[in-house]
């Protein structure tokens, strides 16, 4: 990019009513960087937001209407909602290579489709850089040091600012309630080593046991590495089974060569548009820069934004049918999106693998159900199985989504010539 000004997208794929707060929070840290650290720095700020009015039963009013302090803060502020979407849909169709279906693909029901009317929002606007957020991670990271909590304000805006120049994603790292696993008193109804199997056979790769065990350990908190806090710096993101894992918020993307992006997808009714990004990344640069947010994964804590700091984390345990309930739901993601995940990184070994998924979802699926009293979990079993049968399908909407974005993409250039 060789212009003096940097035109930075903020983005938001939200349904909280919290989504207003937790934006000030990063606004007001940006703010206070600028103003201390690079007064004399030439960077426009444009906010893009992506609601969705059933998640929490929200009104409109509840995403627009900002206060004018935050207002002023951006150059222009784009809300995108089902009804925009659409529309803009129909106005790119009118271009001879594209069709309905490809916007259908695009833009399709999801935080998917959501993320991907963002990306295209940004490009149109001229974004230089896409930073997403999300509404329940806020810019503080957590330590622990004897048994008590010390926390640290984290320039999330301007640590991505500067490597995502030489790179065409950076990703941050994440603190709090990352994992929706709670902690368990393993006995003769539920042993280590059937959790164990049980976890390692419906998660994705990036999820170890041996790091879900410290996570356990320390009550469901995730805690900041302190020396990524110190040495500030940022490392190029492994591949590892074909993939360059990447978390959907505290993600950057650059902008300024379109036909390198990749659209986001999810299989229908299944999270995962991150994990699935990740696998088209073999040849990109990805970078983690060494900045933390801490999920609120209960929204049990956002009086940390009114500056209130615990001295000590609540422990996540299974005597909680919220927290119960949430795990059930991560694990519903899981075996939504593993089939497919299993299809792109390894399709010579994906029939076996279905099948000791399954075998082991048989065994465990009945302890499962009797340790957290609830037998909802044996739905995992039917819902693995469908998406396994899909995976196929799935995948062809995967490959075709690719394709109908590098028609988007080249609709983009086109349009800027």
């Amino acid at each position: 990019m060789n212009q003096e000004t940097i035109r930075l997208g903020i983005g938001f794929a939200t349904g909280r009513k919290a989504f207003r707060k937790v934006m000030s929070a990063y606004i007001y840290s940006w703010n206070e960087f600028i103003k201390k650290e690079q007064p004399s720095a030439k960077i426009e700020l444009f906010l893009f937001v992506a609601y969705d009015l059933s998640y929490s039963n929200a009104q409109s009013t509840d995403f627009t209407n900002l206060s004018q302090e935050i207002v002023d803060s951006f150059e222009d502020i784009i809300f995108i909602d089902e009804k925009r979407a659409k529309h803009t849909a129909m106005d790119i169709i009118h271009d001879d290579n594209l069709q309905e279906e490809d916007m259908k693909l695009i833009f399709s029901s999801g935080y998917a489709g959501k993320r991907n009317a963002i990306v295209y929002a940004a490009l149109k606007n001229q974004m230089d850089y896409l930073l997403f957020l999300d509404d329940d991670e806020y810019p503080v990271a957590v330590t622990n040091s004897k048994e008590s909590c010390l926390w640290s304000g984290q320039y999330v805006i301007p640590m991505h600012l500067k490597s995502i120049v030489h790179a065409d994603i950076t990703n941050g790292y994440h603190c709090g309630y990352i994992s929706p696993i709670p902690q368990i008193s393993f006995d003769n109804t539920l042993s280590q080593t059937d959790f164990r199997q049980f976890i390692e056979a419906i998660s994705n790769d990036v999820i170890t046991w041996e790091s879900i065990r410290t996570i356990m350990k320390n009550g469901g908190v995730t805690y900041a590495d302190t020396k990524i806090l110190t040495d500030l710096k940022p490392q190029d993101v492994p591949q590892m089974h074909s993939c360059k894992f990447i978390t959907g918020s505290n993600l950057c993307l650059n902008l300024t060569k379109p036909k390198r992006l990749f659209p986001f997808y999810n299989p229908p009714g299944a999270r995962g548009e991150d994990t699935f990004l990740s696998t088209l990344l073999t040849d990109r640069s990805v970078v983690r820069v060494p900045c933390y947010t801490f999920h609120d994964g209960f929204s049990a804590y956002r009086h940390l934004l009114d500056g209130v700091l615990p001295i000590r984390l609540n422990s996540i345990t299974a005597e909680s049918s919220a927290i119960i309930t949430r795990f059930y739901q991560a694990c519903i993601g899981w075996v939504r999106y593993k089939p497919l995940l299993l299809y792109i990184t390894d399709a010579c070994g994906y029939d076996k693998k279905i099948l000791e998924i399954q075998h082991i979802l048989e065994l465990v699926l009945p302890k499962i159900c009797a340790c957290f009293q609830d037998d909802n979990f044996y739905n995992l079993l039917p819902e693995f199985r469908k998406y396994s049968k899909n995976a196929a399908k799935h995948y062809q909407k995967f490959i075709e989504t690719q394709q109908s974005w590098a028609k988007l993409m080249d609709h983009i250039e086109s349009s800027c010539r």
